[in-house]
């Protein structure tokens, strides 16, 4: 009999699972087709047709100073944004992992005992009754039967999530290694710019009591004390301004690395940082594949397509499965005897049919949402067109500033020995060796900021082109060197 029992529970029980195994298949989600790239098929410049990958230049190949590399190094580990983006990856893996379990039954094992006494005024029998009752089964808790692809569809979504969620990750990471290396080389800069000033307004010092010895004893006139006082004031301006200016960027760095900067190695100056300045852009297309942050877009896409499909199997019938098994007795020795078999078998059906409208304004959010994912992944992909081209035309033009930044300044430095030996034998006045020191300084604090502006962009080209989240650089065959 208890073999007869079994079979009449799980013949269709079986069935029914298998039935839900076999339309598994079945989705109401519309096809995913990615949407067309809203962008040029080439960038603006004629150079970026040249194939290539930044993804396969590791960090360390693409900054080879050995400080900004410990930097990013340190940054990577303690970073706190990119610790909670981590944290974020677990977090929708969580659910994907709560979502996916509705796929498949679950099972429970249950034990129970109960002790209840009937008082003789309520008992048949007229005499007080003392009842045991104690079981001991298995339990199918309203597992629903997917005919429609709902949970499916679900499980999808959540699915694109994760992912999603992971290339945010890469993209902070890639955003991370590209913020601590311009940070970096921005307290060079201000440090070289503040080395510069300290000397120039050392100098000048020493001109300003020169000047004032000279209008002591008559030989000079007070406009030429007080236009040497003014160019003091105004590198000590300079000097007061560039220490701020780098013990902020200190701060900055400090925040982007998690740590105090200790233990590093030596910095090396602008002039002698070997980063990698013709990176070939390739071609548009290519940043759909190779920008971690455009992948976590159309993931979004997806996870919105899948909740459609989860909104239009709402209309449909929901059908939902209880089931159980155990044996109960009114004696705890008696549980396992035979005939205390017991099961039961619940099929359910819910069929939609009035619900003031909330399945379709729920279907309604699901194609909006979709409509806005569409949205944002085409923004995407223009956000880096845009930066990749700005990035490629300023590259056009910027070794060609430095280099005339650097013959203002070969200029002005001849300038000023000119002007200076002009004054030393009485043909010029020291307005002309003034204005020379003036300009020199200018000059010299305008090439510091044009190699900044040079290596500032040959990051950001990195950056926009995927660059940045492999260490070490990929070779053709897919090895690490």
């Amino acid at each position: 009999m208890m073999k007869h029992m079994n079979e009449q529970l799980g013949r269709p029980l079986a069935i029914a699972l298998l039935s839900a195994s076999v339309l598994a298949g079945c989705s109401l989600a519309p096809t995913y087709v990615r949407p067309e790239a809203p962008v040029a098929n080439a960038y603006p410049t004629a150079e970026a047709q040249a194939a290539g990958d930044a993804t396969a230049i590791g960090w360390r190949a693409f900054f080879p100073d050995p400080r900004l590399q410990a930097l990013i190094t340190a940054a990577l580990e303690n970073n706190r944004d990119l610790r909670i983006a981590a944290l974020r990856i677990e977090e929708a893996r969580a659910q994907y992992n709560i979502q996916s379990a509705d796929q498949w039954p679950n099972l429970n094992a249950n034990a129970a005992g109960s002790r209840s006494r009937t008082p003789a005024d309520l008992s048949p029998t007229r005499t007080a009754v003392i009842s045991n009752s104690y079981q001991v089964g298995l339990n199918l808790a309203a597992f629903e039967l997917d005919f429609f692809g709902r949970v499916r569809s679900l499980k999808d979504a959540a699915l694109a999530q994760y992912l999603a969620t992971e290339e945010a990750r890469r993209a902070a990471q890639i955003s991370l290694v590209a913020e601590v290396a311009k940070a970096y080389l921005a307290e060079r800069a201000f440090a070289e710019q503040e080395e510069i000033a300290q000397k120039t307004y050392e100098s000048r010092r020493t001109g300003y009591d020169l000047a004032k010895q000279r209008f002591d004893v008559g030989a000079s006139s007070a406009l030429d004390l007080r236009l040497n006082e003014t160019l003091v004031q105004t590198a000590r301006v300079s000097l007061a301004t560039l220490k701020r200016q780098r013990a902020q960027a200190e701060n900055a760095l400090t925040l982007l690395i998690g740590r105090p900067l200790t233990d590093l190695p030596a910095p090396q100056p602008l002039s002698e940082q070997n980063i990698v300045t013709d990176i070939p852009a390739g071609l548009p297309s290519d940043l759909l594949e190779r920008r971690p942050d455009i992948r976590s877009a159309e993931q979004q896409l997806k996870s919105a397509n899948a909740n459609i499909g989860a909104a239009r199997a709402a209309f449909f019938p929901r059908i939902s499965l209880t089931a159980g098994i155990g044996t109960a007795s009114s004696e705890l020795s008696g549980l396992f005897d035979a005939g205390s078999r017991t099961w039961s078998f619940v099929p359910q059906m819910v069929l939609p049919i009035f619900d003031a409208g909330r399945n379709r304004g729920n279907l309604n959010l699901a194609e909006a949402r979709n409509n806005i994912a569409v949205a944002n992944y085409e923004r995407a992909i223009q956000i880096a067109f845009r930066e990749v081209s700005d990035t490629l035309v300023a590259r056009a033009t910027l070794e060609e500033q430095i280099d005339a930044q650097q013959a203002v300044l070969t200029a002005e430095e001849e300038r000023l020995k000119l002007a200076e030996q002009r004054y030393q034998n009485g043909v010029a006045s020291s307005l002309d060796v003034l204005d020379a020191q003036r300009e020199l300084f200018s000059a010299q604090q305008s090439l510091v900021q044009a190699r900044l502006l040079r290596l500032t962009n040959a990051i950001d080209l990195y950056r926009s082109l995927g660059g940045g989240l492999n260490e070490q650089s990929v070779a053709a065959n897919g090895s690490q060197k």
